[in-house]
């Protein structure tokens, strides 16, 4: 899978910045977080948007945020976790580069990531469950699929290396 450009898709808690970070130091391409690059923009983190703004405000700064990378080539790209849900964004992805899923089971996201209202989707457990599992078929579509759930960092930007240098 030759490509110059690469999309992380996957649930919050997946691990999409950590190990995005860690393939473009592999890679030696530049790494890009998609959530970070819109607080930078409005001055305010992930969950002020959510709670001042509201979701259809932060997705369309997504959308927007996606279509600025649109140029750019040898970078990685850790998308939020919702981003795959536009079938816009799928299809600009799709198009634009190569997708991969890191995928974990909701046991292991919920390990991770605290309820505590930094993510503003993970404060209410079974409303998360409810979303992790209604956002894997938009997962479903990458290019490829890791399970991430019981391998390091390392392992991890292994098999990506390996799958897109093949």
């Amino acid at each position: 899978m030759k490509a110059d450009k690469l999309y992380l898709v996957g649930f919050m808690g997946a691990g999409k910045t950590t190990v995005g970070r860690a393939l473009a130091k592999r890679l030696d391409w530049r790494f890009e977080d998609i959530d970070e690059r819109i607080e930078k923009a409005e001055g305010r983190d992930v969950a002020a948007i959510f709670r001042q703004s509201g979701e259809p405000y932060f997705r369309a700064l997504e959308r927007q945020a996606l279509a600025d990378l649109l140029p750019t080539r040898g970078v990685v790209v850790a998308t939020g976790g919702g981003t795959p849900m536009d079938p816009a964004n799928r299809a600009l992805m799709a198009r634009d580069g190569v997708v991969a899923w890191l995928d974990a089971p909701f046991t292991t996201i919920t390990g991770r990531v605290p309820a505590d209202g930094r993510r503003p989707l993970a404060a209410n457990r079974v409303e998360m469950e409810r979303l992790y599992n209604e956002r894997l078929a938009a997962y479903s579509q990458a290019h490829a699929r890791f399970d991430v759930s019981r391998a390091s960092v390392d392992e991890i930007v292994d098999h990506v290396t390996d799958w897109l240098e093949h």
